[in-house]
């Protein structure tokens, strides 16, 4: 691993009894980075950020995080990084100035400077207007907004991201990648993020995909689309089951089952899509193609579509409770 690395991951292992749900994965990620790690539920995703916030012990292997050992140097870890987890995690009954000085007197954010520092994330996110409103009063995107900024308070050197825009609508999840987008840039946080949203990792400078516990592919979203390479065909006809083996010779390749339809990738699907309507041997009933996607690159290294995780930031902050209990 670099030593340059902000987060560097080596062998890590983590078992549940008989169960491996982390086999041995290899990390890095470079400072300013914005680094997106993408699985389905039960892959060891969740369980990797939990290790690397020191909210889970790793059964072995090694890890360290803003140059720290993440099992023999938590609390050091712990004041080098921010957290916004999935679900909320305010509390709605103060307003957002109170909400940031609470999480300033955690981390012992310097008396002096406080409010300093909270003025200042407050603009940072546009809410200086809505400082001592109620948080109950704010929409889903202001309060995510909040949480961004009560992640970067204590002006951590990684800022960890759990699913930071799910059930917000599309133009507010554009909004919110407005200031994290910049975060790197103008702050220079690294920021390691997990997201089920393809176009929403569009914004990461790179990519792990990770499944049954261990690391499929890692690259730039441009370097994982040419794994797929070529077009795109998704194909439904009259008899998929019927239709599959001929258009597996056709195209070169098995066709992956992808909900009731069947998808291929073909060099020219110009080419492709007028000689399988014709030699298919059922009727094709619908037939698009086009670019290969994140999305594609998923289904062809997992073998089905990314789904939301189960596992929700409420067990998150139930550990990090009792991880963190006692500390002032």
């Amino acid at each position: 691993m670099s030593e340059q690395a902000v987060i560097a991951v080596t062998d890590l292992v983590k078992r549940y009894g008989e169960v491996e749900a982390v086999r041995g994965i290899d990390l890095e990620v470079k400072p300013g980075e914005i680094f997106g790690f993408l699985g389905p539920n039960g892959a060891g995703k969740s369980t990797t950020i939990n290790i690397l916030c020191t909210l889970v012990e790793m059964t072995s292997g090694s890890a360290r995080v803003a140059g720290f050992d993440v099992a023999r140097e938590p609390d050091a870890v712990r004041g080098r990084i921010g957290l916004v987890f999935q679900d909320p995690s305010l509390d709605s009954q103060l307003t957002a100035r109170e909400n940031l000085e609470f999480h300033a007197f955690i981390y012992d954010v310097p008396a002096a400077s406080r409010k300093q520092r909270i003025d200042e994330v407050l603009e940072m996110v546009e809410l200086t207007d809505r400082a001592d409103s109620i948080v109950m009063t704010y929409s889903g995107g202001m309060r995510r907004r909040l949480e961004i900024a009560r992640g970067m308070l204590h002006t951590p050197e990684v800022l960890f991201l759990d699913e930071p825009t799910i059930g917000l609508d599309p133009q507010t999840r554009r909004h919110i990648w407005g200031y994290l987008a910049d975060l790197p840039k103008q702050h220079g946080v690294t920021i390691f993020m997990t997201t089920h949203y393809m176009d929403e990792a569009e914004y990461c400078d790179r990519i792990a995909i990770i499944d049954h516990g261990k690391i499929q592919a890692v690259g730039t979203p441009d370097e994982l689309k040419a794994m797929v390479g070529g077009d795109v065909v998704t194909v439904v006809t009259a008899d998929n089951e019927a239709a599959l083996p001929t258009i597996a010779a056709m195209a070169g390749s098995e066709p992956i089952r992808d909900n009731g339809s069947l998808r291929v990738e073909v060099p020219d699907a110009a080419a492709f899509v007028p000689r399988l309507v014709r030699d298919a041997g059922v009727e094709v009933t619908s037939v698009q193609f086009r670019r290969p996607s994140l999305d594609d690159v998923f289904l062809k290294l997992t073998g089905r579509a990314i789904r939301d995780e189960e596992a929700g930031s409420k067990d998150m902050m139930r550990m990090m409770g009792r991880a963190w209990g006692g500390r002032r």
